[in-house]
């Protein structure tokens, strides 16, 4: 095992097959392939190449014509990530026509490109996964609106709440997500094709025309000017992961202490077979919020990768750019486990009416003292109701007896509500 994310025993926890699927070495030198064929297509139609040439391409441009095993091989004896794989496709084109792979590009453009055809493909299952836990929050929402259990302010019981009003709270925020999501794809979903130095110097005619366009042949956007050196399309999208990340582990973890056995107001699902402790047999353990909250952890730490990613030297850094390589797909990878988790615990929450009407009942009545400041607030002002009744409680609390008990004998009370309406 090199890392979490490739073990046999764990990479499920950490990220989902179909996100491992789009970080693949195939997918990756698929889009290579994809990339290096659109530009060959475009070429083409622009008479920059020979037709022939691109045809000849576009026709080799299949994974299973690479060998990916030479590739990697010849990767670390070149030091250079890109041109083993242009060699060896130079090399399965017939009648020289590989010679016109890679006309007027640079590695950057072409390894850019194929970063956000899979960052394409990323955001597709991204938005589906957002929708589900959308409308698992939105049933939970409707069902539960007259759920009734302690609201708590400060790890403390504050007023009653509904625990369809919480998980409001919750959507809230997730749709707010939805709509960044949204909004980062116009920027996010960019193509590239600029050159060495991102002038289009080799290009000597219809520069600009044959980039619009390759970024239309690969239905992505274009730029208005040359990203090599601009990383914060990707800066701003580990952002957006970072902070969906939070707020799903914001969820998680108030699932989290409400399965606490004092609590007991909710727990997550728990199936036969599962096994909470290897040596305590009564335990039903937590497991996957907890998973949710420490793969949150993860995501946070590679934000300042991005950051320092977007310092880069001149008009070409590899030392900066090289970073991506590894927090891109770790950032894509986390998020995906976080999502699944969440959708699989939400929609099997388990959810103790019973328990939470029970937790009201803790305080012997405290927890509805702000009604009765209110109503004797009425008649004798908010700020002497609230000292009155906040001297009622800590007499209640100190000594554990009702609210009600206490309320029933201060005179001063009693003058302004009956027994019936306290």
């Amino acid at each position: 095992m090199s890392s979490i994310y490739d073990s046999i025993l764990f990479k499920n926890f950490y990220g989902t097959k179909k996100m491992r699927r789009i970080f693949s070495s195939e997918n990756l030198v698929h889009k290579w392939l994809d990339v290096e064929a659109a530009i060959a297509k475009s070429q083409a139609h622009l008479n920059i190449i020979p037709f022939e040439a691109s045809e000849e391409i576009n026709n080799k441009a299949k994974v299973n014509n690479i060998n990916l095993k030479r590739m990697g091989e010849e990767i670390e004896r070149a030091s250079h990530p890109l041109v083993p794989f242009i060699r060896q496709f130079t090399e399965i084109c017939d009648n020289g026509y590989g010679e016109y792979i890679h006309w007027g590009a640079t590695t950057q453009d072409i390894m850019d490109t194929a970063t956000v055809l899979q960052l394409k493909e990323v955001v597709a299952i991204i938005e589906e996964d957002i929708e589900k836990l959308q409308n698992n929050l939105i049933n939970i929402t409707i069902n539960h609106k007259h759920t009734v259990l302690p609201g708590r302010t400060h790890g403390q019981h504050g007023l009653p709440t509904t625990f369809g009003y919480k998980t409001a709270i919750w959507l809230d925020e997730i749709n707010r997500h939805s709509e960044r999501l949204q909004e980062i794809k116009p920027r996010l979903i960019v193509g590239k094709f600029s050159g060495a130095v991102g002038t289009l110097a080799s290009i000597e005619e219809k520069g600009l025309e044959l980039q619009t366009k390759i970024m239309k042949e690969l239905s992505l956007n274009q730029s208005l000017v040359s990203w090599h050196t601009a990383r914060d399309r990707f800066t701003e999208f580990a952002c957006f992961i970072a902070m969906l990340g939070s707020s799903i582990e914001k969820i998680a973890n108030e699932i989290f202490h409400l399965q606490k056995t004092e609590f007991g107001e909710l727990a997550e699902p728990f199936y036969k077979g599962n096994i909470g402790s290897s040596t305590m047999p009564q335990k039903r353990n937590p497991t996957k919020t907890q998973f949710i909250i420490t793969i949150s952890k993860l995501l946070k730490q590679n934000v300042p990768v991005f950051l320092e990613s977007m310092v880069h030297q001149h008009e070409r850094d590899m030392s900066s750019w090289q970073a991506e390589w590894e927090a891109l797909p770790e950032i894509c990878l986390l998020i995906s486990a976080s999502l699944a988790s969440s959708n699989n615990v939400l929609e099997q929450l388990t959810i103790n009416h019973k328990q939470m009407r029970k937790n009201l009942d803790l305080t012997n009545g405290l927890i509805i003292s702000e009604s009765v400041m209110i109503k004797i607030g009425e008649k004798i002002g908010r700020q002497a109701a609230h000292k009155i009744i906040n001297e009622s409680c800590m007499e209640a609390f100190e000594n554990d007896i009702p609210l009600l008990e206490i309320l029933k004998k201060r005179t001063e009370i009693m003058k302004y509500i009956s027994k019936n309406e306290l």
